[in-house]
């Protein structure tokens, strides 16, 4: 009997098994089929204890992204929600159908951007090779992604900086071992070259965190910063200007704070950031993009010039309100027409990033239709209204920061202003106590949800990006380097809200910037 032979093949079930959640640990697996076997059981005792533990389930499989991309256990969770009557198909569709600005700008401008991305490579691969000094480095990369993230998707502008960086570790990676060698092989690499190879990682690492820190600081600032701000601003009736101009007396101390940080977490090296670029690396760096420099023609230098016009044409249209999907869209169809891209293969490239995303937010939608059918947040959203006027702003504040450090910030802002909206609707608040409370939701999905990679999406893409693995980014220490801008993000953004808000809201409205707005607002509900 031969080698061959002896070998028992996989039955059936040992097959489909394998099979389930690919890769996974067997133990998440297991863990999964008991909540899909958990689940309809207690549905059946008790419909909001089932409720609670879907979403405990569903924050649960976010916070095990490296394991399985959360799309598939969520996804079962939530069709397996609407299978055993947690929620209808018709909720689900009306709360994709509320969101569908979002979708379509995950889906539009994401691929958008995909299609400058070589110009705005460009522009991060001259600053790191211009610029030596770490501190300055940080600064630069996280005020850019920044005032970047204020006006594209933070996805987009992360997606950047991680080509950036794969690029640069890849450079490196080839120059230690031999030219066939995987990217993900370091058993070539020598002792010496280990020591820079891991100070290397450390430096992209922390880059990497400060960027990604810095979509947080500059999403909040206007309506497409992040994907909550369309939201909010939708339910809320606001334009551009309207969003950026209400949310500043928040997001402007905040940043202020946050680049303070960025400066003392790297002169202290605090908590793994603080590590230049080895000198060895960086020449071989240099080398390499000057000799980049040299072999660009005159085709590359016009389609590099097409993109910066598109750029610009992107920011323009963003300014004057245009729907951020169809931007997206527009930004689509100039920039591969001027760039020389013409086929269905190279644009579809462009949708990877974005459409698994886009369907884990519907998945996140599905779980916002089964916590508004079980009406689970009824009772905290009725004792935070309950209270004092004055105190409701620093309670929504703490509510939303706390799911949202646990939780998608998307997630959180959907089910709050959904809940805040309704109340509104039924006078049980004004409008003016609407709209700060929605600047509350607002700041508080967005401030205290960089502590953990769970809570911002840039986040978690970064954390399931392919770089990640390569510098040994793992979510443990994502939430430890987090820590020193949760705690000012955090606190800065609680007392700004209870505090300044309130006053500046009214200076506003005293100076007459918001007094048409008002009036219209009251004479909508008052129909």
């Amino acid at each position: 009997m031969t080698a061959n032979a002896q070998i028992a093949k996989p039955s059936v079930i040992q097959s489909l098994v394998s099979n389930f959640l690919g890769d996974a640990p067997v133990w998440y697996k297991r863990l999964i089929l008991i909540f899909l076997v958990a689940n309809p059981i207690l549905f059946h005792v008790s419909p909001v204890a089932s409720g609670w533990l879907l979403v405990g389930e569903f924050i649960f499989t976010l916070a095990m992204a490296l394991k399985c991309y959360p799309l598939l256990p969520g996804g079962l969770l939530a069709i397996e929600a609407v299978g055993i009557g947690m929620t209808s198909v018709y909720e689900v569709k009306e709360e994709i159908m509320s969101n569908l600005e979002v979708i379509l700008l995950l889906m539009f401008m994401v691929a958008g951007i995909h299609f400058i991305r070589d110009l705005l490579v460009s522009i991060f691969t001259k600053i790191i090779i211009k610029v030596k000094s770490k501190i300055v480095l940080s600064l630069i990369f996280c005020i850019l992604a920044s005032v970047l993230s204020a006006f594209l998707d933070a996805l987009t502008v992360l997606a950047v900086i991680i080509t950036v960086c794969t690029g640069f570790y890849n450079i490196y990676h080839k120059v230690i071992t031999s030219p066939s060698t995987l990217i993900h092989d370091n058993s070539q690499v020598s002792k010496e070259d280990r020591v820079d190879l891991d100070n290397f990682r450390a430096f992209l690492r922390s880059l990497l965190m400060h960027s990604a820190v810095g979509t947080a600081l500059g999403g909040i600032f206007t309506l497409v910063g992040e994907p909550q701000n369309l939201i909010i601003g939708a339910t809320a009736n606001w334009n551009f200007a309207e969003f950026a101009l209400r949310v500043s007396p928040i997001s402007l101390p905040v940043f202020v704070c946050g680049i303070t940080t960025c400066i003392l977490v790297e002169k202290f090296k605090i908590l793994g950031f603080g590590q230049p670029l080895p000198e060895k690396i960086y020449n071989i760096l240099r080398e390499h993009h000057l000799r980049h420099l040299r072999e660009i023609d005159t085709p590359r230098k016009v389609s590099l010039f097409c993109q910066s016009l598109v750029a610009l044409w992107l920011i323009v249209a963003l300014a004057v309100h245009i729907e951020p999907g169809l931007v997206g869209l527009s930004v689509i169809i100039l920039a591969t027409t001027f760039t020389g891209v013409n086929s269905e293969a190279e644009i579809g490239k462009a949708f990877k990033e974005s459409l698994p995303f886009t369907s884990l937010l519907c998945v996140f939608l599905t779980v916002v239709a089964v916590i508004n059918h079980l009406d689970l947040f009824d009772p905290i959203i009725n004792w935070v209204l309950s209270v004092d006027k004055h105190q409701q702003l620093p309670l929504f504040y703490v509510a939303n920061g706390v799911l949202s450090a646990v939780s998608d910030n998307v997630f959180v802002a959907t089910v709050y202003v959904s809940q805040v909206s309704d109340a509104l609707k039924t006078c049980t608040i004004d409008r003016e106590q609407f709209d700060m409370l929605a600047i509350a939701i607002n700041s508080g999905t967005n401030l205290p949800s960089v502590a953990t990679p769970n809570g911002q999406a840039a986040f978690l893409f970064l954390l399931t990006s392919a770089i990640a693995p390569l510098i040994r980014l793992s979510y443990g220490r994502m939430f430890i380097m987090a820590i020193p801008y949760t705690i000012v993000l955090s606190v800065i953004g609680f007392i700004c809200t209870w505090l300044l808000l309130p006053e500046a809201t009214d200076f506003f409205i005293e100076m007459g910037w918001l007094k048409e707005i008002e009036q219209a607002a009251c004479n909508t509900v008052a129909k």
